[in-house]
Order: C-alpha cells, then sequence, then structure tokens
C-alpha cells in the first residue's frame, strides 16, 4: 500500500532537529519506535509520558512529507481540551498549521460523526440541527412536555415516578435491527412503545427531531444508522483519511469504537491509536463486554517512562494500574509523598496544613505558576451518616474550581468559543459564537434562528448587523463589563428584526446575558501563600500540578474509604486487579489523582483507619504528618 507522503518522513535528522526546537528530548527507543511507525499500532503511554509533545512531533513531520491534496490526515480525541492542547503545539510551524485545514481534521470523535455521518443523514432529511447537546435538549423535551396538549398522557405518568420527568428528558436514539429507536436513559422503557405514554413520548422524540434538537448519544445513533443503510460512506472516508490518529483512546466509549471500527475497521488504512488505559475513568469496562478491537490491544505498545515525576510517586501509581499492568518509569523531579493523618475534629484543617507542608516543600516559583490543587473523588456528601465524605466536607461552602461554569451564559460560552482563535480557528469559534447565540435566544424567542450560512448579508439588512455583532463579540475586550453590557444591548436589539418576531420574555433573555467576571480560582486556607485550587479528580484529568493533595472520600455505597482501602493493598503489597469491583473503581481513580504532581503528593486519611499501615509506608519513604485541630 502506498500512502501519500514521502519515504523520509520521519527521517532521524528531522526529527532531532524539530524535537529540539520544541524542547522534545528523544532519548528512549520506545519514542523512536512510536515515532517512525508507518503501521497501525497501539501505545499505552504511562502519565507524564509526553504523549502529548510525541503525538504533535509525528503530526508536524507527517504534515512536512504529505503530498496529497486531497486525501488527509484525520486526527482524533475524546474531548476538546486535548484537542486544542494538540493544535496549540502545531500551530508553531506552517506545516502543523496546514493541518487545520483541508483535507486534513483535526477534533474530537463526536464532531467527527457529527460532520461526516450524523449531520449529513440529517440534512438528507431536510432537518437543519438547532442544537446537539444535552442539557439544551432536556431543556426543551421538558418545555414540551409541559405546554403541549399532546402530551397531557405522557405528562401525568412522569408525574407519577420519581424519574418520570429525567425518562422524558434523557430519551435518547440507538440503532436497533436497522432502525431508529427510543429508548430511556437506563436502557429499555418501562412501557410498550404501543401504549399510550409509549406513543406519546414517540411522537414527542420526532417533534425535537424535527425542531433539530439532539442529545449527543443521538447523532451516534443517527450515524450508525446512516452507515447501515449507505454502506459506502464508509468506503469514501476511509479513502479520503488513510492516516488516522487517535488520542485519548481510553475514554472512547463502545458505541463510538464500534463506529470507528465500521469506518476505519478494515485493511488499507494506517490507524494509531495512543492513550493510557488506566486513566479510563470516563467509560465504565466493567460493565460492557469489552470490543476485540478494544484499546490497548495486546500487542500495544508501551510508553512506561514518565518526566513528571520521580521514582516515589511512580512507585505507587504503578501499584494502583488496574486495566493493564504497567512498571512506571519515575524519570521527573524525584519530589515528596507524604501522608496527613487527621481525627475527627481535625477534617477542616487537613487542606491548611497541605497547605504550610507545599510552602515547606515545593520551590516558590512553582507554586505562582501552578497553585497547589485540592481533589477529591466527590464533591458532595450522600445520604450516609459517616464523615467526613466529600471535598465539601473539608471545605464548608466549597464552591466549584474555575471552569465549571455553565455555558448557558452567553460570555461564558463566548469566552470557550474564543479559545479556538488562539490556534487560527475562526471558522470553529464562529460557529461556536453563534451556536451560542441561537441557544440562549431560545430563551425569548418563539421560532429558532436559522444556521449561519442562511443569514443574509445586505446592507443595513438584520443579518449583516448580527454578523458584525459576531465579529466583535470574538474581538471586543469582553471582559470589560461596560464593553460586554454594549454588545448585550446591541444583541437585544437586533434579535427581534433578525427573527422577524418581537421577545416574548425579555427577562429570561437578560438572564444570559449578563455580565460574569472571569473566575479567579477558590482560595482555600487563605492564611498562606500557597493558595490552593479546589476540583474533583475528574475534572482534573490532563493537568500537571507542582503539589496534590488527594483527600479520603467515602464511596458510593457509603461504605469504604479510597484513600484508606488503597493504602491497604499498597501496604501489602497485594494486586488491585484482583479487588472487589468498588475498590478496583476507587484505585482507578486515584490513580489519577496521584500522577499529577511533580514535587509534593499528599494523600489525606482518618488516623484510625491507616494506621495498621504507617510503619510500612513510612519504611517507604513517606513523610507522616499528623493534622492538629486549629480551634
Amino acid at each position: 500500500m502506498t500512502y501519500p507522503f514521502t519515504p523520509d518522513v520521519f527521517a532521524k535528522d528531522k526529527a532531532e532537529t524539530l524535537a529540539a526546537q520544541r524542547g522534545l528530548h528523544l532519548t528512549y527507543q520506545q519514542q523512536w519506535d512510536f515515532l517512525q511507525s508507518t503501521e497501525s499500532m497501539d501505545l499505552q503511554a504511562a502519565p507524564g509520558s509526553g504523549k502529548t509533545s510525541l503525538i504533535s512531533l509525528k503530526l508536524t513531520l507527517l504534515a512536512q512529507g504529505w503530498t496529497s491534496t486531497t486525501r488527509g490526515i484525520c486526527v482524533l480525541s475524546h474531548t476538546n481540551t486535548a484537542k486544542d492542547e494538540i493544535t496549540h503545539r502545531l500551530a508553531d510551524t506552517p506545516a502543523g498549521r496546514r493541518l487545520m485545514g483541508f483535507p486534513h481534521f483535526i477534533g474530537t470523535i463526536q464532531a467527527f460523526v457529527n460532520t461526516f455521518l450524523a449531520l449529513p443523514a440529517l440534512r438528507s432529511k431536510h432537518i437543519e440541527t438547532q442544537a446537539v447537546e444535552d442539557g439544551t435538549y432536556e431543556e426543551a423535551a421538558l418545555r414540551l412536555l409541559d405546554n403541549h396538549p399532546a402530551y397531557l398522557r405522557l405528562k401525568a405518568y412522569a408525574g407519577r415516578r420519581h424519574d418520570g420527568r429525567d425518562l422524558v428528558a434523557r430519551a435518547h436514539y440507538v440503532c436497533d435491527a436497522g432502525q431508529l429507536t427510543v429508548t430511556g436513559p437506563a436502557g429499555p422503557l418501562p412501557f410498550k412503545s404501543s401504549s399510550p405514554s409509549g406513543q406519546q413520548l414517540n411522537r414527542l422524540k420526532k417533534h425535537l427531531t424535527g425542531q433539530g434538537f439532539f442529545r449527543y448519544s443521538d447523532m451516534f445513533a443517527i450515524a450508525e444508522y446512516h452507515l447501515l443503510h449507505h454502506p459506502d460512506i464508509a468506503h469514501a472516508i476511509a479513502h479520503r483519511f488513510p492516516f488516522v490518529l487517535l488520542d485519548e483512546m481510553q475514554d472512547t466509549s463502545d458505541l463510538q469504537q464500534h463506529l470507528l471500527d465500521q469506518v476505519f475497521g478494515r485493511a488499507g488504512n494506517v490507524v494509531q491509536r495512543v492513550g493510557d488505559v488506566n486513566q479510563g475513568i470516563f467509560t465504565d469496562r466493567a460493565s460492557v463486554t469489552v470490543r476485540p478491537s478494544a484499546f490497548p490491544l495486546p500487542s500495544a505498545a508501551e510508553l512506561p517512562v514518565s518526566r513528571r515525576f520521580g521514582t516515589q510517586i511512580a512507585g505507587l501509581a504503578s501499584q494502583l494500574t488496574v486495566h493493564r499492568r504497567q512498571t512506571i518509569d519515575g524519570a521527573g523531579p524525584q519530589g515528596t509523598v507524604a501522608l496527613l493523618l487527621f481525627d475527627d475534629d481535625s477534617v477542616t484543617d487537613v487542606v491548611p496544613a497541605f497547605e504550610r507542608l507545599a510552602q515547606e516543600t515545593v520551590p516558590d516559583h512553582l507554586l505562582a505558576a501552578t497553585p497547589p490543587r485540592v481533589l477529591a473523588a466527590r464533591l458532595t456528601p450522600g445520604t450516609a451518616k459517616a464523615f467526613p465524605q466529600s471535598l465539601s466536607c473539608y471545605l464548608p461552602g466549597f464552591i466549584a474550581a474555575p471552569g465549571t461554569q455553565s455555558t448557558h451564559e452567553l460570555i461564558t460560552a463566548v469566552r470557550a468559543a474564543r479559545t479556538h482563535l488562539a490556534t487560527g480557528d475562526r471558522h470553529t469559534a464562529t460557529a461556536q459564537a453563534w451556536d451560542a447565540v441561537r441557544r440562549v435566544s431560545r430563551r425569548s424567542l418563539e421560532s429558532a434562528l436559522p444556521a449561519m450560512l442562511r443569514i443574509e448579508r445586505g446592507a443595513a439588512s438584520a443579518g449583516l448587523q448580527m454578523r458584525l455583532l459576531l465579529h466583535d463579540l470574538l474581538t471586543a475586550d469582553i471582559d470589560d463589563p461596560s464593553e460586554w453590557n454594549t454588545l448585550a444591548g446591541r444583541l437585544r436589539e437586533v434579535l427581534p428584526h433578525l427573527a422577524g418576531a418581537p421577545l416574548y420574555d425579555p427577562d429570561r433573555l437578560d438572564d444570559v446575558l449578563r455580565y460574569i467576571p472571569l473566575p479567579t480560582g477558590q482560595a482555600v486556607g487563605g492564611t498562606v501563600k500557597a493558595v490552593s485550587v479546589a476540583s474533583s479528580i475528574q475534572r482534573a484529568k490532563g493537568e500537571t500540578h507542582a503539589a496534590t493533595l488527594v483527600l479520603e472520600c467515602l464511596d458510593s455505597r457509603g461504605r469504604k474509604y479510597d484513600v484508606c482501602e488503597a493504602l491497604a493493598l499498597v501496604a501489602q503489597s497485594k494486586g488491585v486487579a484482583d479487588a472487589p469491583l468498588t475498590l478496583r473503581k476507587a484505585a482507578q481513580l486515584l490513580f489519577v489523582g496521584i500522577t499529577r504532581p511533580t514535587h509534593l503528593l499528599v494523600l489525606a486519611a482518618h488516623r484510625t483507619r491507616v494506621e495498621p499501615y504507617l510503619g510500612t509506608l513510612a519504611a517507604r519513604g513517606w513523610l507522616i504528618r499528623s493534622v492538629p485541630a486549629q480551634r
């Protein structure tokens, strides 16, 4: 098979020159094996192994030697964050920037499925998409349920069940036996599709489909249906993208994997997949039958060297590799692993104690650049009586960390859209900004705004005013309150003219147009220079910290404490792969948390629960301190 790139595309001298320009050290054979491979392969990469830098280096080299103007490279990731990290690194060379346009594609798996399968399928049915977003869909579904007389029977049924409204809001399509059918959030519906409630739910779903409202999962079902009835599309896409690179493969769902297999699963494409299965916290491998093609294949190459942390953290992390046993080689700063012991009366003193320890052990310039992070598996407590249970038990009055604001407010959505401008992707920035405007406008307009391409451009037209406003939303200083309020005022004025109808509830629109200051981070403790930022472990995935505290939390069943149970396994040198399912899930989440820091990892646990293991942990070189009550 001949591929459209030059034979010397991954030549050692070219790779070394580009790597030196980016400050990347290619000192391990595993790096070269992946970098120079032109065959399909899987790479199981340890946390901090520099996989994103390696991926970006490979893509840049490939772009420099790419010879086709009609066939391209397809780069897929699970999240926009991972995609943005890749495009940011590619933007430093002209060749890398070429990958951001035709014939290439860089985006999430969701965006790929939407662009090449689901949206064309909908357009073929003359359906104009208004929103592909779970929250927006749920609002539209419940609004229809509450206000439309055609769904009175379904509304009455939903009112009698504790999860009835959730059933309506989260109903989604699946492709079953070659047909699109409606199912509930947890599987089969609690009634027959031929029952009055079943018929009304199907009609409500079709009503929303006709209006252009979809859940994320709907698009995968529509894509699967489209592929099933038009199999030649898969051949066309596979031909368009002879080289495919997938990042963060551990978070790919079974449905996503199924679609990717249908498109790229045949001979003729180079498909290279990179990830860390031990960080796969967004998929549940225990609840589904794992596909033979699931990442990583038994033959997967490994990149076990971490430059993020040293041997202490690497040794602990290696013992908590749940899905694929991996001995991580810590080649970064040696750092410190510490254990903070608290009692019932010193729970709220744990974070200040961590901040003092960070001040003692981590260089000031690192703390100034990356504030200490406080992580927990749970943010809020459940119904159990045990204490502490969650992050908010340690930090009463906890407020979510920066970045967790809802994008229902226009300014937050526009800020997110503007991040694409940093990589020169004005098309995506404009599309996301317009989607945000369409979304907020539905609060006060009876009819939906048209797609961007259908907005008129005539002089003095409302369409031209909106296009100019979109430009200003993406370029003006929206963090200045007066500037933002001016832009919001212009939007209030142009919306009725663009829609051809007055605003029926201006107050609801004002609620989402209000100015919101940039989040500055959450101060905890507040009495020392090293001020922490708190969040869930899930939110910290992919981050690198100078100092990280992982707080002990109660599991979802209200029976076991995650840090204590994990430390028991570590101290007794027991394999986590053989532990009960709930403990394996807890260990997998802790694995993500403990592999974030470079210099200081701190675990917090109740003294009485971990006392039997203190001697063993101290013998490993851990720093063990008690947390005194400050009251």
